[in-house]
């Protein structure tokens, strides 16, 4: 059930969610990178770069959205195909040259070792079940492939991590209300972050789903971490 309209609830019911994404899809990268003051870009590049991408690769870029982050992958001369639960979403990005299908992170429509690398960026908090989500990854990830989680974490120096918090539940839907198509959406998400569990406890739910020798590193003081693992 969704807690106010065009607002997904914590409980994130896979339609619930895949209606609030369809309802801010037509706006979504411009409202992102207002809120980030311009630093998604910076974590797009990032998570390439973190990735370690060949040419001639596959590579899964899961939640993808409108395909900016499949593009940036793209960069590095892998063929990568961005894949969303959200048609509102990839319909949204349908100007990007670049593989799109429609399935659900839970369930992925691949065959198994299918791809050399995988990246989730800032949607596996917003899977109903992300353990299942990251076992899913890893079946359809070769052994050996690697795969980077790009998501938003707890910052490290506790200061700046309450500023950050009260951010996310003040600012950050004050802003979407003059930016965004669905502001509403955006309290949910501010909500999905403080709720998102911290950096270890992270890296332990990636060992238990099957990836190897997880590590991590902060991004922008821990507001985001790239957390790295190995198909075992």
């Amino acid at each position: 059930m969704t807690s106010a309209p065009g607002r997904a609830s914590l409980a994130k019911d896979p339609h619930d969610v895949a209606s609030m994404f369809d309802g801010v899809a037509g706006r979504y990268d411009l409202t992102n990178t207002v809120l980030s003051g311009g630093l998604d870009r910076y974590w797009r590049t990032a998570t390439r770069r973190e990735l370690q991408l060949r040419s001639g690769e596959r590579v899964l870029d899961l939640a993808a959205g409108t395909g900016v982050s499949t593009v940036e992958l793209a960069k590095s001369g892998a063929w990568c195909v961005a894949t969303d639960f959200s048609k509102g979403m990839l319909s949204a990005g349908r100007q990007r040259r670049v593989p799109k299908v429609a399935g659900d992170a839970t369930a992925l429509p691949y065959a198994d070792a299918a791809f050399d690398a995988a990246t989730i960026s800032f949607g596996l908090r917003n899977v109903v079940d992300p353990t299942a989500a990251l076992r899913e990854l890893a079946r359809v990830t070769r052994p050996g492939g690697r795969l980077v989680v790009c998501e938003f974490s707890t910052p490290v120096w506790r200061p700046f991590q309450v500023v950050y918090l009260e951010y996310l539940m003040r600012a950050l839907p004050w802003v979407a209300q003059r930016v965004s198509s669905n502001p509403a959406a955006y309290v949910y998400l501010a909500e999905s972050i403080r709720a998102w569990p911290a950096q270890a406890a992270l890296a332990d739910i990636l060992g238990a789903a099957g990836w190897a020798e997880v590590t991590w590193r902060n991004l922008t003081g821990g507001i985001v971490a790239l957390h790295h693992g190995i198909r075992a």
